[in-house]
């Protein structure tokens, strides 16, 4: 199927004509031939000859192209759309052929409440009177009130009942709070009207000449309004700029902010009820997942800095031509001056070769002495082992030690060959368990064999 196949009316279809549908009108459509087959077999009006639920289950590939996706308006653009809010003067306010339609009080005010309070078009079209209350330190003040606490009060916005639950109560911005003290000073009484939701006798915020403000207002005239001053198109790569993707781009800053909201935190601020329905809104932007991915440091597990000390004396002199070591690695418990130590194997587990240099020998001591020295930092790259060793612990080095046992060190022998294999065996007196050294001086059999 294509748009417009099978519409009565395309007149609101002209633009998007012929292109292929969405994943989600897909699965709308397939779901509702599904619900209709399992209605009329519960209703006996067919044999149940098979399970709609698995004949007509949503296809993966198109089940595949679901997920969160929220429609967030640029960062830049967005912010012309606030100064252009937050400027707003009479001359700007919509007009229809006798004039202004509605007070630019009254317009101000649902301008701001679109731009800080993010909730929905039709939830903002259904405010209450009174619904802005003022705190400081859970104290009510006065939203009028001129006091110094008043500066730093809290504004608390009353949302009426939902698409996905009951009425609460949110922090907004103080400008979204002292636009709406203005309108409701102005605001001209007006009759109760019903609520389409719950069918209470209400007082609506935004009611003017006896008539509720649209929940279309902000679509049709609002937005246009502000596209207009801001100088910005009133679509971008996403598609039209529309009221409810407000929502998410408000969610998305909130939840990339310097101190970020948690999940939950932003799923009690929008009104959800599952934070499966947050994601849906809030996004990681491409500078938060920078951020967290130079945080997690995956260069820096993968590399190894360590400082190496050049002998420039030995470099000038042509010694180091000669065959005189000029590079010594500090390895912290030694030097090693083999050249190519970052290709050696043994670089985690340093056997007694004759490229190392114990620090505490009198060769270490004269060279840490010397005056022509350079210190410079190398990065050298780890293999999987020597990550483990690094990470895991004793164990991992263990392990490690052991595959190295019979590999040939720089200057030949293996480090079986350089190290003695100490056994550790049971003590019978006090039932510990102890190495064979000086205090138990028996030797194993089979280092008697010379076996390895």
């Amino acid at each position: 199927m294509k748009i417009g196949d099978y519409v009565l009316r395309t007149s609101s279809l002209q633009e998007r004509l012929g292109q292929p549908l969405q994943a989600e009108s897909k699965a709308g459509l397939i779901r509702a031939v599904r619900v209709f087959f399992r209605d009329i077999q519960d209703w006996e009006w067919l044999p149940r000859r098979f399970d709609p639920q698995r004949a007509l289950a949503l296809p993966r590939s198109i089940n595949a192209l679901i997920g969160p996706r929220p429609r967030v308006i640029a960062d830049d653009v967005w912010a012309k759309l606030l100064w252009a809010g937050l400027n707003l003067e009479a001359h700007d306010v919509p007009c229809g052929k006798g004039g202004p339609t509605y007070t630019v009080e009254l317009v101000r005010a649902i301008t701001l409440t679109w731009l800080f309070s993010g909730q929905r078009s039709n939830e903002i079209a259904r405010l209450r009177l009174g619904c802005i209350r003022w705190q400081h330190d859970g104290d009510p003040v006065a939203g009028n009130s001129t006091q110094i606490l008043a500066r730093d009060a809290v504004c608390l916005l009353d949302v009426p009942a939902h698409k996905t639950g009951t009425a609460f109560t949110k922090p907004v911005d103080p400008l979204l709070g002292q636009a709406i003290n203005v309108w409701q000073a102005l605001r001209p009484s007006q009759p109760k009207r019903t609520d389409k939701r719950t069918g209470e006798q209400v007082d609506l915020l935004f009611s003017y000449r006896a008539r509720a403000v649209s929940s279309g207002y902000i679509n049709s005239s609002i937005i246009p309004m502000l596209c207009r001053k801001a100088g910005v198109p009133a679509t971008d790569a996403r598609g039209s700029i529309t009221s409810h993707r407000a929502r998410s781009t408000i969610a998305s800053q909130l939840y990339n902010a310097k101190e970020p909201m948690t999940l939950f935190e932003l799923q009690a601020w929008l009104g959800h009820r599952s934070p499966e329905s947050t994601q849906h809104y809030a996004k990681i932007s491409p500078n938060t997942l920078t951020k967290a991915y130079e945080d997690a440091g995956y260069f820096a597990r993968n590399v190894r800095t360590v400082e190496v000390l050049v002998d420039r004396e030995a470099v000038v002199s042509g010694a180091a031509a000669a065959g005189e070591p000029w590079q010594h690695y500090d390895l912290g418990h030694g030097f090693c001056t083999y050249t190519f130590f970052e290709q050696c194997p043994h670089r985690m587990a340093c056997a007694r070769c004759d490229f190392y240099t114990p620090k505490d020998s009198t060769k270490a001591q004269l060279l840490e002495a010397k005056d022509n020295l350079q210190k410079m930092a190398v990065s050298i790259p780890l293999t999987e082992d020597e990550q483990a060793a690094v990470t895991d612990g004793q164990t991992a080095i263990d392990q490690l030690l052991g595959r190295l046992a019979d590999i040939p060190t720089p200057s030949g022998p293996t480090p079986r060959q350089l190290l003695p294999i100490v056994e550790v065996r049971r003590d019978t007196d006090d039932d510990r368990d102890v190495p064979l050294g000086r205090c138990h001086t028996r030797v194993h059999e089979r280092r008697q064999r010379q076996e390895p």
